[in-house]
């Protein structure tokens, strides 16, 4: 895609599209929001009864082919995932199913107990939604659902809190969850060209692909001066991505080493087998968090703690200094992909 002002081949809309159609409509005005939409932020929040409110909007997103529990798993951390980037703790859900007509009573027990589970352990009621079966609905998108996610005003982060010098950490490393999804769809082909034994370890990354543990841990070291600034989970477009959007939600820059991101085993062999860059890739799974310098440590310590990889890889800096990557040794730009790689190598993979 040449003209960034078209709409994208596939997935997210890019910020000149939101700047142009969505953000000069946004019905009513009012006084009770503290966090309105913008490009590259996962929430909005507002005040009500003097606490704090997350809100966010998803697909429900649910592939069958991953087996009926782990999509419904999946389903869930998707929604909770980006509600943890406020540094509220997840606790209400709305949803909507719009199930295909080919969904069988069996199929939408096993996907809505699962469902049930997930929320139950991370401490979410269902408040609300709406289930039913319609023609023209099919998978994967099967619905929408709205997470809320509650604190204190004094709680919640927004990388308009971020200032330059804050320290950038990410967890896991990049193409978290197109390598889950790969590995989940294809084992076979991956087992033929790596052998069994990888291929059962990289089966196991799909349970990494949510955020919810990782911003939790974060956030309890501290937030704002006192620890986190900011979090953003790297979805499309992936660490590339999810850098570029934090600075410029933040109206920073952004200097980062790429050698100095950790990353999980067997992603670079998948990404290079089905031909895609990694750190452009779809990464749900992957948090990038800003921090006071001074807290920096006491994150990564937390973290390692709950067996989570993570590192500092980099710092926000004054605007005037831009988007910066050093690969190699070598200062180039750090450009947002526009286009995510993996929607194409997915579906050719299928074809």
């Amino acid at each position: 895609m040449n003209d960034m002002n078209e709409m994208p081949e596939i997935g997210k809309i890019s910020p000149q599209i939101f700047n142009e159609l969505i953000f000069p409509h946004l019905g009513a005005k009012s006084d009770s929001i503290i966090v309105g939409p913008q490009h590259g932020v996962d929430v909005g929040i507002i005040e009500i009864g003097g606490k704090a409110v997350a809100l966010t909007a998803d697909p429900v997103f649910i592939v069958p082919e991953y087996g009926w529990e782990k999509a419904a798993w999946f389903a869930i951390h998707i929604i909770a995932s980006d509600a943890v980037t406020s540094g509220l703790r997840p606790k209400f859900l709305s949803i909507d199913l719009n199930l295909p007509m080919e969904m069988t009573k069996g199929q939408l027990e096993t996907v809505w107990k699962t469902m049930h589970g997930e929320c139950e352990k991370l401490g979410i009621a269902v408040i609300c939604g709406h289930t039913a079966r319609y023609e023209n609905c099919h998978y994967p998108m099967v619905g929408g659902a709205t997470m809320l996610a509650v604190g204190e005003k004094d709680e919640y982060v927004t990388p308009k809190m971020a200032r330059a010098g804050d320290k950038i950490i990410i967890t896991k490393g990049p193409a978290i969850e197109a390598t889950g999804i790969f590995a989940t769809m294809f084992p076979e082909r991956i087992e033929k060209e790596f052998g069994h034994d990888f291929s059962q370890k990289a089966q196991q990354i799909f349970y990494k692909m949510s955020v919810v543990e990782d911003a939790l841990t974060a956030v309890s070291v501290g937030v704002r001066d006192n620890g986190v600034t900011a979090m953003h989970d790297a979805t499309e477009c992936g660490i590339w991505g999810g850098l570029y959007e934090i600075a410029q939600a933040a109206g920073l820059g952004v200097r980062v080493e790429k050698e100095q991101i950790v990353i999980e085993d067997g992603i670079e062999e998948i990404c290079r087998s089905f031909n895609i860059d990694p750190y452009a890739s779809i990464s749900e799974g992957t948090l990038i968090i800003s921090c006071r310098e001074h807290k920096a440590q006491d994150v990564l310590t937390a973290l390692t703690k709950k067996g989570i990889k993570c590192s500092v890889v980099g710092e926000l800096t004054s605007p005037d200094k831009g988007m910066v990557l050093i690969e190699g040794g070598r200062e180039t730009k750090l450009e947002h992909p526009i286009v995510d790689p993996f929607w194409n190598a997915f579906y050719g993979a299928l074809q």
